[in-house]
């Protein structure tokens, strides 16, 4: 069986783990729209509450288009992880090309208040190519 999560990294022993998946149902080939859909899971390794506070994302199309988006929290909550618990969400992705990619960061509070910028692993985005 594949591991659910192709990506991980690891930063302030936070783990952001990502599982992506191309779905054709969500997709429209013919009018220059594909879609994927990302699980993401947090892993909290410290030794410390933390509180994810932030979102930062840069997605790159296939011709090379960058795009940032920010946000707070993830999926309209910003999630408390005491040391070794997870959190999972899912979103999803559109792009107007058949392949790309996404990285960036989400930023933490530890328990005294400081930010922790954790790292969101680089992941391809890429639709089968019957799916063009």
């Amino acid at each position: 069986m594949k591991e659910l999560f192709q990506h991980a990294a690891t930063t302030h022993g936070i783990t952001v783990r990502v599982a992506v998946n191309f779905l054709p149902e969500q997709s429209q080939p013919e009018a220059g729209k594909w879609f994927w859909v990302y699980h993401i899971r947090l892993e909290n390794h410290s030794h410390e509450r933390v509180q994810l506070i932030s979102r930062h994302w840069r997605i790159t199309d296939g011709r090379g288009m960058v795009a940032h988006v920010d946000g707070e929290g993830v999926v309209g909550e910003q999630p408390v992880l005491m040391p070794g618990q997870s959190h999972d969400y899912v979103s999803g992705c559109p792009l107007e090309t058949q392949h790309g990619s996404m990285e960036g960061f989400y930023t933490f509070h530890a328990e005294d208040g400081s930010p922790l910028e954790v790292r969101i692993p680089f992941f391809p985005l890429a639709a089968p190519a019957t799916a063009d």
